[in-house]
């Protein structure tokens, strides 16, 4: 439906980035680079694209 190759994250990782989402230490990111992203990775990967746009 959205064209967007989906990626696959290890359980491990998931629970790992998840325990640190709930912390806060990704507070300062924008809601939008969380959508759509797979590992935490590509979550700060895209906040740091759209920092530079």
């Amino acid at each position: 439906f959205t064209g967007i190759t989906g990626r696959y994250v290890k359980l491990e990782e998931t629970i790992s980035s998840f325990e640190r989402l709930v912390a806060g230490e990704f507070d300062q990111y924008p809601e939008q680079a969380f959508f759509m992203a797979g590992g935490i990775d590509d979550v700060i990967e895209k906040a740091n694209q759209m920092a530079k746009a």
